[in-house]
């Protein structure tokens, strides 16, 4: 009997695209401005959910993450707005997940409590570091000063759920001074803690010219494995590549794109991935530029972007890839539901990569193992297509 695929737990992307500087390492899609005109793109954000609505219509949305660029740059008034015009169209489900990203500043920090008031429930604050030294040499626009009175106004706002961005492996960082940017994280008591390695992405001006004294490949080795030791002995517990929380604490909306979830992107840039049972997997990406967005969004094309249908010989890589994120790895139920496909089709990949020392199996599932986390591209690339349409995904890791 074929297997068909099933539409699985849905959630919303809304990407706000400005931040106040370009930092010289990032390669989301995100543009400078010291104005941008918020009315407008949320505009353009309704028209947008309006024309995707028949490829969700009633299904229930579990979470929404504001992601970007700086969404907290955004008026507070603009972001109760959109959220009351989603709940008009949305079925949002009772105590969803809504998940703002910011960036500390001043401008910033005094907006969280207007933002609890609208309805977000979990922030993401993209300190970095606290140390001045490495926030300059990262091209930061604040200091450690600024991520601290954040931290404070988080605190006062009365946010429960909320998250802190560490990156090591600084220009100049030694394994002394990566371990205490992670004293001074803790010092503040975080209940999920995202921690990477600085990576120069290609296009970015650090890939164009890397700034001096980035760690080797081996002295950045020893940094994640103690600070990944020490994050585990204050309880928080890794359960994803890059996320550490406390119990129940976790990101739903991230772990939704890992358990190979759907997402409905809207924005400039969004990427989004709907199952349709019994016609496929649509992926989709909206006009990168926020301008030529807003033209299109609010003029009279029928579509926004552009998409395409995920080959069934692609699902399994597509899949695999986000799954063996997750240290919960996952079960051939889960993975059927997930692509439409038998099991039986990646037994082979599976069992090299169990002999590898990359993957375990036990109660059902399939769990990369720690040394498979750290070797995750290699992990998935036992699963490639013979000629891969390379996936599109949301940009944002864990927030």
């Amino acid at each position: 009997m074929p297997l068909e695929l099933q539409a699985p737990a849905l959630s919303l992307y809304v990407h706000l695209p400005w931040c106040l500087a370009k930092c010289p390492y990032c390669d989301f899609n995100s543009y400078a401005a010291a104005e941008f005109p918020a009315e407008r793109y949320v505009d353009a954000l309704i028209a947008d959910l309006e024309r995707e609505l028949p490829r969700i219509w009633g299904r229930p949305v579990h979470s929404i993450f504001f992601g970007g660029g700086t969404p907290s740059l955004f008026p507070p008034e603009s972001i109760a707005r959109l959220l009351s015009e989603l709940r008009a169209r949305l079925r949002l489900t009772p105590g969803l997940e809504i998940s703002l990203e910011a960036n500390p500043g001043a401008s910033e920090s005094a907006r969280f409590r207007a933002f609890r008031e609208a309805g977000i429930n979990r922030l993401s604050l993209g300190v970095q570091s606290f140390d001045d030294v490495f926030l300059t040499r990262l091209g930061r626009v604040h200091d450690g000063r600024a991520a601290m009175a954040a931290i404070s106004s988080i605190h006062d706002a009365g946010f429960e759920r909320w998250n802190l961005d560490l990156i090591f492996a600084l220009p100049g960082q030694d394994l002394s001074a990566a371990m205490a940017d992670l004293e001074r994280a803790l010092s503040c008591a975080p209940p999920h803690l995202s921690l990477y390695q600085l990576t120069l992405e290609a296009g970015t001006p650090f890939a164009h010219q890397a700034p001096p004294g980035i760690p080797g490949e081996d002295l950045a080795a020893d940094m994640e494995r103690a600070l990944r030791e020490r994050l585990h002995a204050v309880g928080l517990v890794r359960y994803e590549i890059s996320a550490h929380a406390r119990p129940g604490q976790e990101c739903w909306h991230n772990r939704n794109y890992w358990r190979f979830g759907d997402y409905l992107g809207i924005g400039a840039g969004a990427h989004g991935k709907i199952t349709l049972p019994g016609q496929g997997i649509w992926r989709s990406q909206k006009p990168a530029r926020p301008e030529s967005y807003m033209d299109d969004a609010l003029g009279p094309a029928a579509e926004i972007g552009r998409g395409h249908w995920v080959q069934p010989a692609e699902r399994p890589f597509e899949f695999l890839l986000n799954a063996l994120r997750l240290v919960e790895g996952f079960s051939c139920a889960q993975f059927e539901a997930g692509t439409g496909l038998p099991c039986l089709e990646i037994e082979p990949q599976l069992r090299r990569a169990q002999r590898e020392g990359l993957l375990t199996y036990e109660d059902g599932h399939w769990r990369p193992t720690g040394f498979g986390l750290d070797w995750h591209n290699e992990l998935c690339g036992r699963f490639l297509p013979r000629s891969p349409r390379r996936p599109a995904f949301h940009a944002h890791e864990p927030g």
